[in-house]
């Protein structure tokens, strides 16, 4: 049986995303999640001896970690060679990292461009040791759509048909799944929609662009954009996403993942049924039997 073909064309996605490193890389969303990363590691209270930045697309987290765990090794698997110690060049996808050899790992803004999602999730929690952590973000599904409405609006009015520009986005319950799937233990996945203003829609495509965001899709239309469907778009856009102001939005969905690598001192659900005390007299209530609450 053939194997399926990748969804996105990850060499051209490095290519795009060196490119904008080099022409100054639009740091806004990426340094807000550095922000947030911190605070949640502020709330971990335990230290960790080997730290993996896997494959943030800048080093912009290497001196936050490096500040909160000043006495550990740090790691950075990097998408382009990168001056400084512990860097590594890789692709996120085929981890060149022995089993049980870190104990945090933290990766923003990557996982959502990586064909084999499920697979990074297991090779990453086998990178780490017993009882290591895992955490990181990605671009979850609600993300840019004002821009997908648009652009699929005005295609299909100017050209009469549709096609594929921005890539599917997981949902913070599958994502929550995979982490599950992948063998981690006390896995939690939750969200966080971040909203940019921009003075047109073309404000928003620089940005893309600089971000190294642009479409990777392997089934992408390889003939130039008709001038005519970007205006239409534009158009679009602005009547159903503006704000009073003139303005236009953007939505970015984040997807934060954090799970343990398992470990016997971790805390385990009990068995349903062994619990020694009743929730009604933790509430202070009276427990109803199911026959107890029917009204006749």
């Amino acid at each position: 049986m053939d194997a399926p073909s990748a969804l996105l064309d990850t060499a051209l996605a490095r290519h795009r995303l060196a490119r904008a490193a080099r022409t100054g890389y639009a740091g806004f969303l990426l340094d807000r999640l550095v922000e947030d990363l911190d605070d949640r590691l502020g709330a971990v209270l335990r230290g960790f001896s080997t730290v993996l930045d896997l494959a943030t697309p800048m080093p912009a987290a290497v001196p936050v970690l490096a500040a909160r765990y000043p006495e550990a090794l740090h790691v950075r698997l990097a998408p382009w060679p990168e001056p400084g110690a512990g860097r590594i060049v890789g692709d996120p996808e085929v981890l060149p990292l022995a089993a049980g050899s870190v104990d945090l790992a933290v990766s923003l803004l990557t996982l959502h461009a990586v064909n084999d999602l499920p697979g990074t999730l297991i090779q990453l929690r086998r990178t780490l040791r017993p009882d290591g952590l895992f955490v990181g973000c990605l671009l979850g599904g609600a993300t840019l759509t004002e821009l997908r409405q648009s652009f699929g609006q005005a295609e299909s009015e100017v050209e009469g048909g549709v096609s594929p520009r921005v890539a599917p986005f997981a949902a913070v319950r599958e994502a929550g799944a995979l982490l599950q799937r992948a063998g981690f233990a006390l896995p939690v996945a939750d969200t966080d929609t971040l909203t940019v203003r921009y003075a047109d829609p073309f404000g928003l495509m620089r940005d893309l662009r600089a971000m190294g965001m642009t479409n990777v899709l392997t089934e992408r239309r390889r003939t130039p954009l008709r001038r005519a469907t970007l205006l239409r778009m534009a158009e679009i856009y602005a009547a159903r996403f503006s704000d009073p102001d003139g303005r236009v939005r953007a939505t970015f969905e984040v997807l934060w993942l954090s799970g343990w690598a398992p470990h016997e001192s971790q805390q385990k659900p009990l068995r349903p049924g062994s619990a020694k005390a009743r929730l009604a007299d933790a509430l202070g209530t009276i427990e109803l039997k199911p026959e107890e609450g029917r009204s006749s």
